[in-house]
């Protein structure tokens, strides 16, 4: 009996093991971004385009006041509410980071410390992120104005509080590779990068799951709003008939084709697009436009 219960005990430290290093913190390799050098004028295109002022830039801030990224914006969930970091350029946000460090957290989630980020930091999405458009928008960050303000800690309860957990939800919960497939015009695979990369539309338009996974069979079929107040809406054909005119036009300006604006949480999106080409609104629409129905 005893002898049954070491070879159980065994069995069940060396599974803890194999479960601990299957998902530990795994940084990009460092000659994923060696040699690179980032243009800050392009790197501008791509702060826009994935909404970083959005959730980083201080609750109610306007005009240039978006770009002093000092952090504290709240999160709303069901596993509690995260707080948005300071990542301005100075030595309380990530000056000190590297561009290896930098990408890393954006496509890994891992901070350069070696810890797991939570997915409030949407990197599921920018995983899909090219690493040249990474170093462009380090190089674009590191121009803005530093802040000094101070982190602060994310309200959550236990179990959430685990980030060892991290692993097994990145590993669960991830699915690698674009969405929306199939024969794509070149406009269509630019919209397509910057909805399902940059802009992570799907993390707010498609439902998830109990362990918070996004529901690539709704994908951007709408989803509850986490914060409880209202829905978000669908962007397949079932949900949105509006043109591709209609959308391109709403992203830069925020009417809709019903002479509506813009409100909530979107209205920061409309911000943060409408510095973008027209080019590039047309091809968000277009690829809004090819998203598969939803029965």
């Amino acid at each position: 009996m005893r002898n049954t219960i070491l070879v159980l005990v065994a069995i069940a430290l060396l599974g803890a093991g194999v479960a601990w290093y299957a998902t530990r913190p795994a940084p990009l390799p460092a000659e994923a971004t060696a040699g690179l050098t980032g243009d800050a004028a392009s790197g501008e295109a791509v702060f826009w385009a994935a909404g970083c002022a959005s959730c980083h830039a201080a609750p109610g801030a306007e005009g240039e006041a978006r770009l002093v990224l000092a952090g504290g914006h709240r999160l709303v969930s069901d596993f509690g509410t995260f707080v948005a970091p300071n990542i301005s350029p100075g030595p309380a946000g990530i000056g000190g980071w590297s561009l290896a460090e930098f990408a890393s957290a954006l496509t890994r989630g891992v901070s350069p410390e070696g810890q797991h980020y939570y997915p409030a930091f949407p990197y599921g999405s920018y995983a899909l992120m090219e690493v040249q458009d990474i170093a462009d928008l380090k190089a674009f960050m590191d121009t803005l104005p530093a802040s000094d303000a101070a982190n602060q800690p994310h309200e959550l309860g236990f179990p959430f509080t685990i980030r060892a957990g991290l692993g097994l939800w990145k590993a669960l919960a991830i699915e690698e590779g674009w969405t929306l497939n199939g024969e794509l015009t070149p406009e269509e695979e630019r919209g397509r990068y910057l909805s399902e990369a940059l802009a992570h539309c799907g993390e707010c338009h498609t439902p998830r799951s109990a362990i918070g996974a996004m529901d690539r069979g709704l994908w951007m079929a709408g989803a509850p709003n986490p914060s409880g107040d209202g829905r978000i809406p669908g962007l397949t054909p079932d949900e949105l008939d509006w043109s591709a005119e209609d959308i391109a036009y709403y992203l830069e300006t925020g009417f809709t084709p019903d002479f509506d604006s813009v409100g909530g949480t979107m209205s920061s999106v409309v911000r943060n697009l409408s510095n973008l080409p027209p080019e590039d609104l047309q091809a968000i629409a277009l690829y809004v436009k090819a998203l598969y129905p939803v029965e």
